[in-house]
């Protein structure tokens, strides 16, 4: 059986030397490997990229990057392996090689991120790629993938095959849990520190030691369980992660520089070189944006964000999906192509009622995405009875909040209007039926897309 204990990395943790410290008081240990790999242009470059972007528009102090981030996961790695190697089930089947390569992928996972990722993935336009494959730009082109090979004897290609999910291989797949499951290093890390960051208490309401004491394998042997004595702090999880989408990501007014956000660049983004913009920093970005968008209406949208004066359009009305499942359901999970000539034609519909016209630019329309949170299935061991049983078969907490769709209790599909519109908009009696003769039409000319 190899020795873990040899890993430098592994071995750092208790040494306390050559540390770096972030928030909140944690000490991370960079070995030699480990320096050179965060030291090059490729990873200093996420110092340079806020980790929530447009949330800082609402919760002013959340300016903490990808790079604090990606540091915090590496650390949880550690963490999650020091622990899990007292696992006979899991020190028998990952080995030392497998644990090297974990702690290498937690360190460069977000790498192939670029300034306001998400929101322009949540799009899915043609031509725009995945955070994932673009990283294999940076692996394949620059000095990460040299130092990869050298330092750590691992190819780039092994960084992709663990971060997307293994379908037939049960190690890989244990291995891949810890990166992306119910619980793993990169929820555990950004729902606590975007929390700290936002100044709100509810990310960090839950019981980060507790949690990774109680990590064990599942009964398959193919990802991570909990012992009993974790539920409780599994519980807290759940409820944090709910509350952060519900009053932070989810927030209304994020949402609003979301969306006009999301316009601008849709309006745009056929103009640019994403090979290059994707690789700038995130006022480099901006700055693109700017230049692509003036004397153009999306230079409204830019400026509202990031000119001198901030302007967020100002929310009209939303529809949850059991206040009203009709509307929900005819424009959650649609194409934002649709939805943007959705809203074009509701524009006009607008204009005809009101006597005046609207810009189409001037309406907003923002609703979930087609790509759904993952959902928290995670199973508890009770080694007494040497049986495991669902989190949300022996949690009222988790059965309420996770096992049903998370997506349908955080994410509102919601209509914007600039300033100057939103007060007239709303007040309409009949705006109801208007938003649904425009998706009526919409479907009419455009399909179900």
């Amino acid at each position: 059986m190899e020795d873990w204990s040899k890993i430098p990395e592994l071995a750092a943790l208790d040494s306390r030397r050559h540390l770096v410290r972030i928030p909140p008081e944690v000490d991370v240990p960079l070995t030699e490997r480990v320096r050179h790999l965060i030291d090059t242009p490729e990873f200093r470059r996420l110092a340079r990229i806020s980790q929530l972007g447009l949330v800082s528009l609402v919760y002013p102090a959340a300016h903490h990057t990808r790079f604090e981030h990606s540091l915090g996961v590496y650390r949880l790695a550690l963490l999650f392996l020091k622990h899990l190697f007292h696992d006979e089930r899991f020190r028998v089947t990952i080995r030392r090689r497998d644990a090297e390569r974990l702690i290498v992928t937690a360190l460069l996972h977000d790498v192939g991120h670029w300034p306001f990722c998400h929101p322009i993935e949540d799009m899915q336009l043609e031509g725009v790629p995945t955070h994932e494959s673009f990283l294999w730009t940076f692996l394949e082109e620059g000095s990460l993938g040299d130092l990869l090979r050298t330092e750590w004897s691992i190819q780039p290609r092994e960084i992709l095959e663990l971060l997307n999910t293994p379908d037939n291989d049960a190690r890989l797949r244990l291995l891949h849990s810890l990166l992306s499951g119910p619980i793993d290093i990169d929820k555990m890390d950004y729902l606590y520190r975007d929390s700290l960051h936002a100044g709100v208490p509810y990310g960090r309401f839950f019981d980060q030691q507790r949690l990774v004491a109680s990590l064990c394998v599942n009964a398959a042997g193919d990802g991570l369980a909990i012992t009993e004595k974790g539920k409780t702090a599994a519980e807290l999880m759940v409820f944090a992660r709910y509350v952060m989408f519900s009053e932070v990501y989810w927030h209304h007014a994020v949402r609003s520089a979301t969306a006009m956000f999301q316009r601008a660049f849709y309006d745009t983004y056929r103009e640019l070189d994403l090979s290059k913009v994707f690789r700038l920093t995130e006022w480099e970005f901006v700055e693109t944006l700017r230049r692509a968008t003036e004397g153009r209406p999306a230079w409204q949208l830019i400026e509202g964000l990031f000119g001198k004066s901030r302007v967020l359009y100002k929310r009209i009305v939303q529809y949850h999906y059991f206040d009203d499942p009709e509307i929900y359901g005819q424009l959650a999970g649609r194409s934002y192509e649709w939805l943007v000539k959705c809203c074009c034609v509701l524009c006009d519909e607008l204009s005809r009622v009101l006597g005046e016209q609207i810009a189409h630019h001037e309406l907003l329309l923002d609703a979930p995405p087609k790509h759904r949170e993952i959902e928290f299935h995670v199973d508890v061991c009770f080694p007494k009875e040497q049986v495991y049983r669902p989190l949300s078969e022996v949690s009222p907490v988790v059965r309420a909040l996770a096992q049903e769709q998370f997506d349908h209790y955080v994410k509102r599909v919601r209509l914007f209007g600039a300033p100057h519109v939103a007060p007239k908009v709303r007040g309409l009696a009949h705006l109801r039926d208007l938003i649904l003769k425009a998706i009526e039409i919409s479907n009419s000319r455009f399909g179900c897309q």
